[in-house]
């Protein structure tokens, strides 16, 4: 046998490579690398999948070792605690029937069927889920017959499902299938690949969140199945930790804070489509006032397109395909013709602005002198997403993107891509948000030549290289059409949001024929370049009313000022300083209620409003105010114009926080 056919090579971390026997696994290579490592091997990462310390390499694959100092470790025991919490469901409910119970990335889940659980069976399911991990059970990998297999899973659905699905090879894997594997402790046993810890004993603490209900498969003509929430920790102190953010993160929560401070709603006749209240609409104005700025600055073009299109645009674009696919685009044949003799078409409501735009670019004869040509719009898609992933703002079904296209050359992308990145990072500095990039590469599902992907994610790199800050590279989380840069963006209590993105395309100009004509006089097709700075205004927004927990800046404030009267003899004066303010461009009010006092202050503190103008009779004779912020800090003896005058320097800097009465 030749060594080609007995070894293959594989790709260590560092770039360098190794030869193993054919059929090594990732466990064999971290043997190879060293006893050390290889005895500490939990599990391994195949080309950026995290899969068993059992699972064999292949020749080409990249292979990372993952170790209990890893940080994928905590996922790898996480996923341990699903099958403990199965464990304990079955000890307290020998019915039950098991589904899926996978690792998430605060925790894990498991859904069953035959369970009638609330949350006030928590505590005696932690216990049980404690004893487990007390027990020290050791976890144990069984590779057994695909027939072995059915006869284990017998009489229950889901996981016979599940199986069937193996062995017809709708898991993704090219080649058939002759084993499957199973993990063990115990008493309990659970078809699954893995990976796991070697023991119940090493998940540190754990702890069950909520209880949810969800159908099998996502599918809402599937049985409806019983889903409980949970996480694991290394230690104690790591779980109380947990506990902490998660209050905090439950008081910042923005379907809260949008309820008490009345910025939207999303009723029930608009399943995942946002109503925006006065309030929050002044707060998305000055988030649209804002990005048209940075547009203008950027050489955009501001258009307005359609919702609704022909889908045959969509079928040349891919979007058609691509969505349609899942079922997540909502489109509908036109059920008669008007007037006999027409044809019924079919329409849809547009998923992404991007090939309204390339119409735009298409209508004229285009030179070389005129790109880059670049389209902004503040367009609004929709996308059918299941009820069940429907999160207030953050994930919704229709949403309306900052979005823009730039129609470039070659030579031009770089320095197209590099501003757009440092504009994003100048956006988000403004909102006090940290940014880190992430370069999303080729995907399954991608259009278009291979050799096309790996320029585009090349001219990627090169301009996140001459940005001169640190990237993340995320395989196979491209586009369909082109690889593309997130920025995620990491609020006040460390949570990371994906928000602007840049996206590189070469296949939509190919398929819809965009042509230049170029220096030499010939045509050429130009390369198409997708951004938005903020993401779409609705998650955006979300993630803002979380990150400043309502308390907005002085520019975002949808109240920015409210004037408090002693009492009636001073209301007069009061309407007037809130008509100079409002005459200045600021959003002011008077609380002319009859309230006292110091309720309307506690009024105007638990709105989050971030400045109060206290007026009685002694300031209306003096004409000055008393200032007074929402952190509880006051002056008396204030000349209103300079109050203002401060008020337009804090909004045009866009300061993040009230700062009058610093000094």
């Amino acid at each position: 046998m030749s060594q080609q056919e007995s070894s293959v090579t594989v790709e260590l971390p560092d770039g360098s490579t190794l030869d193993v026997p054919s059929g090594a696994t990732v466990e064999d290579v971290a043997y190879e690398i060293g006893p050390g490592l290889g005895s500490d091997t939990v599990a391994g990462k195949l080309d950026g999948e995290l899969v068993a310390k059992e699972a064999p390499v292949y020749d080409d694959a990249r292979v990372e070792i993952v170790t209990p100092s890893a940080d994928e470790y905590l996922q790898v025991m996480r996923h341990s605690a699903a099958h403990v919490l199965a464990q304990a469901i079955l000890r307290e409910y020998p019915d039950a029937k098991l589904a899926t119970g996978p690792p998430t990335e605060e925790g894990f889940y498991y859904d069953f069927d035959g369970i009638d659980v609330d949350e006030g069976d928590f505590d005696e399911l932690v216990a049980e889920m404690e004893a487990i991990v007390d027990e020290d059970l050791d976890i144990e990998r069984e590779e057994v017959s695909l027939d072995e297999a059915r006869e284990r899973v017998a009489g229950d659905p889901y996981k016979e499902e599940i199986l069937e699905d193996l062995a017809a090879g709708d898991r993704g894997a090219d080649d058939d299938i002759e084993t499957v594997s199973f993990y063990s402790q115990g008493d309990f046993s659970d078809l699954c690949a893995g990976p796991h810890v070697a023991s119940t004993g090493e998940i540190g603490a754990i702890d069950l969140r909520e209880i949810a209900a969800t159908n099998w498969r996502g599918d809402e003509d599937q049985p409806r199945l019983t889903r409980v929430y949970g996480t694991a920790f290394g230690s104690e102190s790591d779980l109380e930790d947990y506990w902490e953010r998660k209050e905090e993160a439950e008081r910042r929560d923005h379907r809260r804070i949008g309820r008490e401070m009345n910025l939207f709603s999303i009723p029930e006749h608009s399943p995942g489509c946002v109503h925006f209240h006065p309030d929050g609409m002044a707060i998305r104005r000055e988030l649209e006032d804002y990005i048209r700025g940075k547009n203008d600055d950027l050489g955009y073009e501001e258009v307005w397109t359609p919702e609704l299109n022909k889908v045959d645009l969509w079928k040349t674009s891919g979007h058609y395909e691509h969505f349609c696919e899942e079922d997540e685009m909502f489109h509908w044949d036109q059920a008669s013709a008007r007037t006999e003799g027409d044809e019924a078409d079919e329409y849809g409501l547009k998923p992404m602005n991007c090939a309204n735009h390339v119409h735009l670019y298409q209508r004229e004869r285009r030179s070389y002198r005129e790109l880059p040509k670049r389209y902004c719009e503040f367009g609004t898609c929709y996308r059918n997403e299941r009820s069940g992933e429907l999160s207030g703002m953050l994930r919704v079904r229709g949403f309306t993107q900052d979005d823009g296209h730039a129609f470039v050359t070659r030579d031009q992308i770089q320095g197209e891509v590099t501003r757009t990145l440092e504009v994003i990072d100048e956006v988000l500095a403004d909102f006090g948000l940290d940014v880190t990039f992430k370069l999303e590469t080729q995907p399954d599902d991608s259009f278009g030549d291979d050799q096309l992907w790996e320029r585009a994610e090349s001219d990627l790199r090169s301009s996140l290289d001459a940005l001169g800050e640190g990237y993340a590279v995320e395989a196979g989380e491209g586009a369909f059409y082109g690889p593309k840069i997130a920025a995620d963006a990491e609020d006040a209590i460390g949570r990371e949001w994906t928000v602007g993105t840049v996206q590189l395309d070469f296949v939509q100009p190919d398929r819809f024929d965009l042509v230049y004509v170029g220096e030499d006089n010939e045509e050429h097709t130009p390369v198409m370049i997708h951004r938005a700075l903020l993401g779409t205004f609705e998650r955006f927004m979300a993630v803002m009313i979380e990150h400043f927990a309502g308390r907005f800046p002085l520019w975002l404030a949808p109240e920015q000022v409210r004037v408090l009267p002693l009492n009636e003899e001073v209301l007069g004066y009061a309407h007037r300083l809130r008509n100079d303010f409002e005459e200045s461009g600021f959003r002011a009010t008077v609380a002319d209620g009859d309230d006292t006092l110091q309720r309307k202050i506690r009024a105007a503190h638990d709105e989050n409003v971030p400045y109060m103008c206290i007026v009685g009779p002694d300031e209306e004779e003096a004409g000055t105010v008393s200032v007074r912020d929402r952190a509880e800090r006051e002056a008396r003896d204030v000349d209103p114009e300079t109050f203002r005058e401060h008020l337009r320097a804090e909004r045009e800097e866009k300061r993040l926080e009230p700062d009058f009465l610093d000094d």
